[in-house]
């Protein structure tokens, strides 16, 4: 089982490479959910996300013959870039295996970082059955993602890192993919401060620890679908299975609608920009997926700023559509001269901005006096989109919403 002494000892081959990130109390999400929520602003860190810690504490503990053989592991990409870094700063050679559809971004940054990039699988799974074919074939050392004790003891140096910054720390909330980053950080955080909780969070279109938990056994799923791309694995390690069952107080779940409207509010009110997997700890703070007491001191760990910027417009929209700041509607209007600009004057009134409009004559769906209206709207909040869409069934509109 991990132990303290192993991330004591990880801490200073990781402060040799990665960045001490800042500890950021938030006006805005205290007020939000009552509580005292510090951000730990691991997004930015070097490579953008945690994962270099792990990285470069197991490529230190490399012997001269792996060193020189060369190491290989699978990732969605936040891994492939803190191994790819963390060898090429060693001098290790580097083989990255990285599914088939994960974000050009971050394949281009394990590229830059100095790793060569195999594309295969569409998911960490099949990439992972493909670098350890890698492994045998060319005498590679594989660099696990999450269950490896070296990468554990790595992520841990995060939770040391949190306790130095917030003494007081009653709750820590962390994502949760594989497994690695929570069982480095729950073991240092118990250690050193038993009584402080820590939470566990997974999307819930990648949940697998839920049930292992329930059964005591690892389950598998059979795929994952998720905008958390960093945290879309199938199973948790089986080492560090062990330790969130040991270590780990609670495991919740959030959805991608909660994700994505966390992504939101911290671009919004905190200018800070995290990817899905990163902003999962505060989607469950804001959802309240674990009760938390008044005042009390969270500590949600934002580790992951490495968002693709398609992927990125996607959540936003989300968000936008969840707070009621985007709407799109369908409705019918007669096909004569004035009916588009009736419709537009209800919108104008309750101070709606149009984004696009699409007026659809030939559709089979309505009838040959007809038009069909698909609108893209502005709005201000789910008090407006109600009174917007009150006032236009009023004036007789069959309305449809979209999204």
């Amino acid at each position: 089982m991990l132990s303290l002494t192993d991330v004591l000892d990880a801490r200073p081959r990781v402060e040799a490479v990665a960045r001490q990130t800042p500890l950021d109390y938030s006006h805005t999400f205290s007020r939000m959910t009552g509580a005292a929520v510090h951000l730990k602003l691991e997004n930015l860190q070097r490579t953008g996300s945690f994962k270099i810690r792990g990285a470069t504490n197991r490529i230190a503990t490399l012997s001269d013959a792996e060193r020189e053989a060369g190491v290989v592991t699978a990732s969605a990409g936040n891994h492939a870039q803190g191994v790819a870094l963390a060898a090429t700063r060693a001098g290790v050679d580097a083989t990255i295996v990285m599914p088939e559809f994960a974000p050009i971004s971050k394949v281009k940054a394990t590229r830059r970082y100095g790793g060569r990039v195999v594309l295969h699988g569409v998911d960490y799974s099949e990439a992972q059955a493909k670098a350890h074919e890698i492994e045998t074939e060319e005498g590679r050392t594989y660099v696990h993602a999450f269950d490896d004790p070296a990468v554990m003891a790595g992520q841990g140096t995060l939770g040391l890192e949190i306790l130095d910054q917030c003494p007081d720390v009653e709750t820590v909330v962390v994502g949760i993919g594989g497994g690695g980053l929570i069982s480095g950080m729950a073991t240092a955080v118990k250690a050193r401060s038993p009584d402080t909780r820590v939470v566990g969070v997974q999307a819930a279109g990648a949940s697998s620890l839920a049930s292992s938990l329930e059964k005591g056994e690892i389950v598998e799923l059979d795929s994952v679908d998720t905008i958390a791309d960093g945290i879309a694995t199938r199973r948790v390690g089986d080492r560090t299975f062990e330790v969130i069952r040991e270590r780990v107080d609670e495991v919740v779940t959030v959805t991608d609608e909660e994700i994505a409207m966390a992504v939101t509010h911290l671009l919004e009110r905190s200018k800070t920009l995290v990817e899905g997997a990163g902003a999962v700890p505060l989607a469950a703070v804001l959802s309240e997926a674990f009760d938390y007491d008044d005042e009390e001191v969270i500590v949600p760990a934002l580790c992951g700023g490495n968002i693709d910027l398609n992927v990125l417009t996607t959540v936003l929209m989300r968000g936008l559509v969840e707070t009621g700041r985007y709407l799109r509607i369908r409705t019918i209007l007669k096909d004569r001269p004035g009916a588009l600009l009736h419709l537009t004057e209800i919108l104008v009134d309750h101070h709606t901005n149009i984004h696009a409009i699409h007026h659809d004559r030939t559709s089979k769906d309505v009838a040959m006096n007809a038009a069909e209206v698909e609108l893209d709207l502005e709005t201000r909040g789910e008090e407006h989109v109600a009174d917007l869409l009150a006032a236009l069934r009023e004036h007789g509109y069959a309305v449809e919403v979209l999204v």
